[in-house]
């Protein structure tokens, strides 16, 4: 039983919903999805330290703060544009489009208001500047090998088959 539970150097496989502090599903993965703990694999800090000691079959609930989770917003990151400037799938609420920036990284910017005759895009995350709740359902628990402990992610066949 102890090699199935979460613990530095195991390969994790879970499923998890990320809720907003509304209670509302914002993210999904009903897919296993799989990191070595201990091996920043770029899992919230929070939630892999709650996760420890937990074993297969357990379902384990963390609460994150801005700071804990997805940052608070940042004000460089939301634009303004008048809506005859914008082209016309970005004149509704949702709307998105890729933009690249000088260091060439890739942002979406998501349509978050439209009101006298403005557009507002934000590019960050949605849930930048709120409470969140991460809800993990561990599947499997194994040791890694050395090579998923250098990448903090497991082999592609290491991954538990669904039933």
């Amino acid at each position: 039983m102890s090699d199935e539970v979460v613990a530095k150097n195991k390969v994790v496989f879970m499923t998890y919903s990320v809720l907003d502090q509304n209670g509302q599903v914002m993210g999904q993965n009903d897919m296993p999805t799989g990191y070595v703990h201990g091996a920043s694999s770029g899992l919230f800090e929070k939630i892999e330290r709650s996760l420890e000691g937990h074993g297969v079959g357990e379902r384990v609930e963390v609460d994150l703060t801005p700071e804990e989770g997805f940052g608070q917003p940042d004000p460089s990151l939301i634009l303004v544009e008048d809506l005859a400037n914008v082209p016309p799938q970005l004149r509704r609420l949702g709307g998105e489009a890729e933009a690249q920036n000088d260091q060439g990284e890739v942002m979406t910017f998501r349509v978050v208001r439209i009101e006298n005759g403005k557009v507002t895009l934000d590019a960050n995350h949605p849930l930048a500047g709120q409470h969140a709740t991460c809800v993990v359902d561990i599947l499997s628990v194994r040791d890694a090998t050395p090579e998923e402990i250098r990448s903090g992610f497991p082999a592609e066949q290491g991954a538990p088959q669904l039933q």
